[in-house]
């Protein structure tokens, strides 16, 4: 089989890191896309940019993993507007300056897979979660209504939302708490399977869903240790 030409935001640590591995050890052409390499997805011009750069080199996409994303910590009264607009700019906006600069590419080759890294914060209310739960939650009906719109051209598009990852942004954040063992104990504990969820299985995930064997649009997996579907209540 022609290897595939794979694109992926947010692909330097974490989750982006542990894509970048799954899918090349598939044997597909991974193009990594990050800030750090000095691309910026809440940028419009440079989406396109980036893009036709590696349809000049490889002359398609087969597949765009959206994964850059930040967070934030807060409530609604504790989260200011600048909070709003930065984590907007890179989950949402960012999201969408991909999948404006890709689906043309996709439509003409009548082929393509899209798959967004979403979260269970979009469908279960986490405390001090409200910004970055509400970009997930935009994601995820951008995630639906794209799969309508682009069922017609022969492409799919899906999420996975993960519960709590084991990822540098959960560790910095335990190792500012009060008592990082309690918090990380916390985090572990929310989880019905007890375990924060590695990158390499929402990596998995993600390769599931794009790959070419995969008869599925419009959906979200979740791959949230048990959050959403389980209620664990001691002494019954």
């Amino acid at each position: 089989m022609e290897r595939r030409v794979v694109v992926i935001t947010g692909s330097s640590g974490g989750i982006g890191s542990a894509m970048v591995e799954r899918f090349t050890a598939l044997g597909d052409l991974v193009e990594g896309i990050d800030i750090d390499r000095g691309i910026d997805v809440s940028d419009p011009g440079q989406c396109q940019r980036v893009v036709a750069d590696i349809v000049a080199r490889h002359g398609r996409i087969d597949v765009l993993c959206n994964n850059a994303g930040v967070s934030a910590v807060g409530d609604v009264v504790d989260s200011s507007p600048a909070d709003w607009q930065r984590v907007f700019d890179v989950n949402v906006f960012g999201t969408a300056n991909m999948s404006r600069a890709t689906l043309p590419v996709m439509r003409s080759q009548r082929s393509g897979a899209i798959v967004n890294t979403c979260s269970i914060v979009a469908t279960v209310g986490l405390v001090q979660r409200a910004v970055y739960a509400a970009s997930k939650g935009a994601v995820l009906a951008l995630t639906k209504a794209m799969a309508a719109d682009e069922v017609a051209h022969g492409i799919r598009v899906n999420c996975v939302s993960p519960g709590t990852v084991e990822s540098p942004w959960v560790q910095r954040l335990v190792a500012s708490a009060d008592d990082p063992e309690r918090s990380y104990e916390n985090l572990r504990r929310r989880q019905p399977l007890g375990s924060l969820v590695s990158c390499e299985t929402v990596a998995d995930a993600v390769a599931y869903l794009a790959a070419p064997t995969t008869y599925t649009t419009g959906v979200d997996l979740l791959v949230d240790g048990g959050i959403s579907g389980v209620r664990i209540v001691e002494g019954t």
